[in-house]
C-alpha cells in the first residue's frame, strides 16, 4: 500500500473513532482546513458572548455557531503561549516558560522541537501564518519559513500599528512578507486581514489549508483608526475607547476572514478556533475572574475562546471542562492524519471527543506553569497556586491602564521572597476568592506532589541562562 492510501486510510479510522463517520469502510472525507484566529493580550471579558460593553459581532456570531470554551487554559504571557500550540509541549519542557523574547534576546523556540506547522506541511497541507510571530528572531533559523510556514506574512515581535517599527526604544522596521523585509502603510489588523483573505482565495480548492492568524491587536502600544474607537466615546474614554476600538477592528478583521471561507465554499470543512493568548492586562477586563496577563489567577491564563465545525460540533453549546492550548496540536494532527509519533513527548490531549460527543476533559492535571520563582497547577475542580501574586495590581490602574508610580525592583524583591501557598476549588469559588491551603493540607499535599513531578522536570528557563 502506498504512503499516501496509507495515510488516507489511518485519517478515515481516526475519523471513525470519533464519531464522525458511518464505518471504517467509508472513503476519506477531504481533510479539513484548520483556520486558528489569535488575538494578543484580549481579556476574558472584553468579547460579546461575556457580556462586554466592547462589540465583537463577527466572534459572537462565531461562538454562536460551535461551541464556547469556558475553562480554555493559556500561558500567562505571549510566547509561552504560542510555544505551548505550536508543540502540544508545555513551555518549562524546552526553557519558554519565563516571560517572551525581547528584541535583544539571542534564543527562540529551540530547533529540535516540531512545530505544528511542519506536521501539517508533512500531510500535505498549505501552512500559513499571517501576524505576530514572538518564537524567535535573532537568527532566521527561528523564523516561521524555517519552522514549517510556506507562508508568512507579518511581524517577529511588537510594533507600532501604523510605522510597523518596534515599540520598544530603538525599534526598527518589523514587517515581512517571507522573510524580507517590507515596507508599506496601512493598519496592521487590516493588513494581516487583506493577506488572510487573499490566501483563501487563491487556495486551490483541492488542497487542505492550515491558516494561523495571530493578531498583535489589541497589544500595547493600544491603537486604531480614529473610525473605531469613536463610537465608544459615550461609553469610555483614554486607553479604554482606544482599545475598544482596536478590539473592534479585529473583530472586523476575523469576519471577513469568515466570509472568504463562506465565499470560497471552505467553511463547510474548516475547524474554526479563536482565542487570546493571555489574560488582559489593564484597560482590558477579565471580571469576574481575579487577576491578569502575568498571573498565576484565571484572569491571567483563562481565555475567552471558541471553535466551530459545521456539521460536527453542535451550535450553541458550552465547554466546560478544562482544557489547555498544548491540546490543539494533537487533536489537529489526529484530523489531519499526521502522524503522533516523535522524538519527543507530547503534553496535549486530543479534544475532539471533548468538542464533539461532549465527553469529559481528557487531562488528570493541567500544568499552569512552572518556573523558578512560581507556578500553579489544576487537578479536577482544585487549583495550587504558588507565589502567585498578580503585581499588574500594584503597577497599573485597573480601570484606565495607566502605570503607577512604583518601585518595580522592590516589588520583584517582594514575589521572589514570598512562598504563599493558596488552594481553591473553582468550582464552588471560580473568582479564586477563598484560600483552602490551611484547611485542606491533604489536598495540598497531593497537588503538590503533582506539582514537583513536573517542576523536576523543568529544564531552566532560556532567559535566565
Amino acid at each position: 500500500m502506498s504512503n499516501k492510501r496509507s495515510a488516507a486510510t489511518l485519517f478515515g479510522l481516526l475519523i471513525c473513532a470519533s464519531g464522525l463517520a458511518v464505518c471504517a469502510d467509508d472513503p476519506a472525507p477531504a481533510k479539513p482546513d484548520i483556520i486558528f484566529l489569535l488575538a494578543d493580550d484580549l481579556g476574558y471579558a472584553d468579547v460579546g458572548w461575556h457580556g462586554s460593553d466592547i462589540k465583537t459581532p463577527a466572534l459572537d456570531k462565531l461562538a454562536a455557531s460551535g461551541a464556547k470554551l469556558e475553562q480554555f487554559y493559556v500561558m500567562s504571557v505571549c510566547t509561552p503561549t504560542r510555544a505551548a500550540f505550536m508543540t502540544g509541549r508545555y513551555p518549562m519542557r524546552y526553557g519558554l516558560q519565563m516571560n517572551v523574547i525581547r528584541p535583544a534576546s539571542q534564543y527562540g523556540l529551540p530547533l529540535e522541537e516540531r512545530t505544528l506547522a511542519q506536521a501539517l506541511r508533512e500531510v500535505g497541507y498549505t501552512t500559513a501564518i499571517c501576524g505576530k510571530w514572538h518564537l524567535g528572531h535573532f537568527d532566521k533559523a527561528y523564523w516561521p519559513n524555517q519552522r514549517g510556514f510556506d507562508h508568512w506574512y507579518g511581524l517577529l515581535l511588537g510594533i507600532d500599528y501604523f510605522t510597523h517599527i518596534g515599540y520598544e526604544k530603538g525599534g526598527t522596521l518589523d514587517w515581512y512578507r517571507n522573510g524580507e523585509l517590507k515596507s508599506e502603510e496601512g493598519y496592521t489588523t487590516h493588513l494581516l486581514t487583506r493577506e488572510a483573505v487573499d490566501l483563501i482565495k487563491r487556495q486551490p480548492k483541492d488542497k487542505p489549508l492550515f491558516l494561523y492568524v495571530p493578531f498583535n491587536a489589541v497589544h500595547g502600544p493600544i491603537q486604531c483608526p480614529d473610525e473605531y474607537a469613536k463610537p465608544y466615546a459615550s461609553k469610555m474614554t483614554g486607553l479604554r475607547q482606544i482599545l475598544a476600538g482596536a478590539a473592534t477592528a479585529m473583530d472586523e478583521g476575523c469576519g471577513k476572514i469568515l466570509s472568504a471561507l463562506d465565499d470560497s465554499g471552505r467553511r463547510k470543512n474548516a475547524i474554526i478556533v479563536f482565542c487570546s493568548d493571555n489574560g488582559g492586562i489593564p484597560p482590558g477586563k477579565n471580571r469576574p475572574l481575579r487577576g491578569f496577563k502575568s498571573s498565576l489567577y484565571e484572569g491571567g491564563v483563562r481565555s475567552a475562546g471558541v471553535v466551530a465545525w459545521d456539521g460536527h460540533i453542535k451550535p450553541g453549546i458550552m465547554v466546560n471542562a478544562p482544557l489547555h492550548m498544548v491540546d490543539w496540536y494533537p487533536t489537529f494532527l489526529k484530523l489531519a492524519g499526521a502522524s503522533l509519533e516523535q522524538k519527543l513527548p507530547l503534553d496535549g490531549k486530543d479534544i475532539l471527543p471533548v468538542l464533539v460527543e461532549g465527553k469529559p476533559s481528557p487531562h488528570e492535571d493541567v500544568l499552569l506553569n512552572s518556573t523558578p520563582r512560581d507556578g500553579a497547577i489544576r487537578v479536577g475542580d482544585y487549583k495550587l497556586v504558588i507565589n502567585g501574586q498578580d503585581l499588574v495590581t500594584e503597577t497599573r490602574d485597573t480601570e484606565t491602564g495607566e502605570r503607577k508610580k512604583v518601585d518595580r525592583a522592590a516589588l520583584a524583591a517582594k514575589q521572589r521572597q514570598s512562598k504563599k501557598i493558596e488552594l481553591f476549588n473553582l468550582r464552588d469559588d471560580p473568582y479564586e476568592t477563598k484560600n483552602l491551603a490551611e484547611q485542606m493540607p491533604e489536598k495540598v499535599r497531593e497537588l503538590r506532589q503533582r506539582y514537583i513531578r513536573y517542576a523536576d522536570a523543568a529544564v531552566k528557563p532560556l532567559n535566565l541562562r
